[in-house]
């Protein structure tokens, strides 16, 4: 959801590169990335930034289901206008996503760990996530990625806007 509220305002992140130049996607349907016996998968949420939390988070449990069960369409296998990828679950604290073509970029999202952090002239313990955000160079720069990460970071520090 964080994504997928970034998105809009950082269109290039949901563009191709194509002959001729940019082409930007119009719907944004983010890709997650489902480990299948046979291989990585990475099936779309279709029309994600219009979808509530809640809405999201039923569809990526029955996206997973159905991926499982080798009954997704064609649409959903091909239409990610951008990819996110997890391998915290597996207790990976930092990887680089590879981007599919055509997408132009794919985040890769860590495991959350328990951190000395200090507030103030306390350390306390806190919990942090790396993320890294791959992007294709012809359709973005770094400067870019980075107020794109800063702001999904200020959702995620904020998560009631997740609600919104």
């Amino acid at each position: 959801k964080a994504v997928a509220q970034a998105l809009p305002q950082h269109l290039m992140f949901n563009a191709s590169f194509v002959s001729g130049g940019i082409e930007f996607r119009g719907d944004i349907n983010v890709g997650m990335a489902i480990a299948l016996e046979e291989g990585l998968i990475a099936p779309a949420i279709m029309g994600c930034s219009r979808k509530r939390l809640i809405e999201i988070a039923e569809e990526t449990t029955t996206l997973a289901d159905r991926a499982r069960s080798g009954v997704l369409s064609a649409e959903e296998y091909t239409s990610a206008t951008f990819n996110v990828t997890n391998l915290g679950m597996y207790g990976v604290e930092e990887f680089s996503a590879i981007i599919t073509p055509p997408q132009s970029a794919a985040l890769a999202v860590g495991s959350v760990r328990e951190v000395p952090v200090v507030k103030g002239v306390d350390v306390a313990v806190g919990h942090r996530m790396k993320v890294t955000l791959s992007i294709d160079h012809r359709v973005a720069d770094g400067s870019q990625a980075a107020i794109f990460l800063s702001d999904i970071r200020q959702t995620l520090e904020n998560p009631i806007r997740l609600l919104m």
